[in-house]
């Protein structure tokens, strides 16, 4: 069986009644816990971007909290669950600004907790990344953002 693209399934979803669409949503969203929290997004959150911004952003903050310094594989290895789930939430919204701020976000915490010194290598690269990444992103945002997002990774 062959998968149809994406412009076959929106044709065909335009053609569903509203109860055979809510069906469908429903079903897709069982099956995974991303389709669950996409949904969730889109129905709770997509309408107040800012304060979805500020919940991400203290949830980072308990998972940064949450880091025992007992040895650099456990630190590494919470880093990355934490920027795995900053990534899932900027795709979820889609939009530059957001995924810019929660990435600064990130950064901001690992200097503040330390993890971007000599001393640990790993986190060190994973930083200089999401700087990187950071610098790519803003260069596309308008220039007026470019510039107040510019300031706030100089400081980092």
């Amino acid at each position: 069986m062959e998968t149809a693209s994406v412009a076959e399934i929106k044709k065909e979803l335009k053609s569903l009644s509203k109860e055979e669409l809510l069906e469908h949503c429903l079903r897709v969203a069982k099956y995974k816990k991303e389709n669950k929290e996409l949904l969730s997004y889109l129905l709770f959150e997509a309408h107040d971007e800012q304060q979805y911004i500020e919940d991400v952003k203290e949830e980072v903050s308990l998972d940064f909290a949450r880091i025992l310094d007992l040895n650099t594989y456990y630190i590494k290895k919470s880093v990355r669950k934490i920027l795995r789930n900053i990534n899932k939430k900027a795709k979820y919204s889609g939009i530059k600004t957001t995924e810019v701020e929660l990435l600064i976000f990130f950064c901001e915490k690992m200097k503040e907790r330390g993890f971007n010194s000599m001393k640990h290598m790993v986190l060190l690269n994973i930083y200089d990344r999401q700087l990187e990444k950071i610098r790519k992103l803003i260069s596309g945002l308008h220039e007026d953002l470019q510039y107040d997002y510019h300031s706030m990774l100089d400081s980092l």
